[in-house]
Parts: structure tokens; C-alpha cells; sequence
């Protein structure tokens, strides 16, 4: 049996609709890969350095047979042919993909921080989430995602598309 992850999708240059479609088609392409669940996308308010456009954000939630650190790679590559390129932190991007939950398990590397280090700080990851798996439980704060979006004090501009 495979691994559960959750990746999260966003883009906010070009075609942003097209880019994450695109991004979830490549990474279903991956024989190892099935989709188990696609969050609907939303548009979505910049957060950190707020002077760009907005954004289009999801979910989706997929079996892998690949370790945590081989999806990392095989995320960036998929960034890398879907045109990103690295410039400074929060920057305008035309895909980012990120790996919010592998399991339930912790990893704390360089490279890698499973679950990502601030999802119960971003409606526009804890939304999408919701959708797709409310009762879902954090394994570091143990509350569910529905848990930590009920206890989320502002409102960051996320819209369903």
C-alpha cells in the first residue's frame, strides 16, 4: 500500500487556472500516483509580500508509492517544466507545489518540513483542505483541519472560482 499526501497548488502569473490544472495533470501522470481527492480552487489574496497579483490555490490528496523526499523532487521538477524559477521568498510564481501532509508522520530537514510549517496560518491551504478532508488531524497540533480553520481569527480573502 501506498502513502497518503496532500499537496498544495498555486499560481499567480499567467494563465493561473491553466497552470495549476496543468500541475495536477503532471503529477497524476506519474504511474505511481493516484487521486483520491481535488479540492475545488480559489482565488485567493497574496500573503507575506502582498504587491502581485492574486492567486488561484488547492488541494488534492493522492496515494504514492514514492518516499516524502522523492515527491519533494519530483514536485520541483514539475515546477521547473511548468516554467518556475526561483527568485525571492513569497515572489510571484507560475506554479508552487507543496507537500502539506505525507502520512502522519513529521519530517525536519533541510529540505523538507512535513506538515509545511504554516498551514494553520494560511485559510487559502486550510479551506481547500476542509473541503476535501475536515477531520483530517494535524500530527502536530492533534486538532482536525475543520478545528484549526474554526479557530482562524481574520478573514485573508479566499473565494471559491
Amino acid at each position: 500500500m501506498g502513502h497518503i499526501a496532500y499537496i498544495g497548488i498555486g499560481s499567480n502569473v499567467g494563465d493561473k487556472l491553466h497552470h495549476c490544472e496543468r500541475a495536477i495533470s503532471e503529477i497524476l501522470k506519474i504511474d505511481r500516483h493516484k487521486l483520491l481527492a481535488k479540492s475545488s480552487l480559489f482565488k485567493t489574496q497574496p500573503i507575506g509580500y502582498t504587491s502581485q497579483d492574486w492567486f488561484v490555490n488547492g488541494v488534492i490528496k493522492i496515494e504514492t508509492d514514492l518516499e516524502a523526499p522523492q515527491l519533494l523532487q519530483t514536485l520541483k521538477d514539475i515546477e521547473s517544466q511548468l516554467g518556475r524559477t526561483e527568485t525571492f521568498r513569497w515572489r510571484p510564481r507560475t506554479i508552487d507545489l507543496d507537500i502539506l501532509f505525507f502520512d502522519d508522520i513529521e519530517i525536519h530537514t533541510k529540505e523538507l518540513q512535513i506538515p509545511h510549517p504554516l498551514i494553520q496560518d494560511r485559510q487559502f491551504v486550510l479551506i481547500p483542505m476542509a473541503e476535501i478532508d475536515r477531520n483530517l488531524i494535524h500530527p502536530v497540533f492533534k486538532k482536525t483541519i475543520r478545528e484549526l480553520l474554526d479557530n482562524f481569527k481574520e478573514d485573508q480573502g479566499v473565494e471559491k472560482l
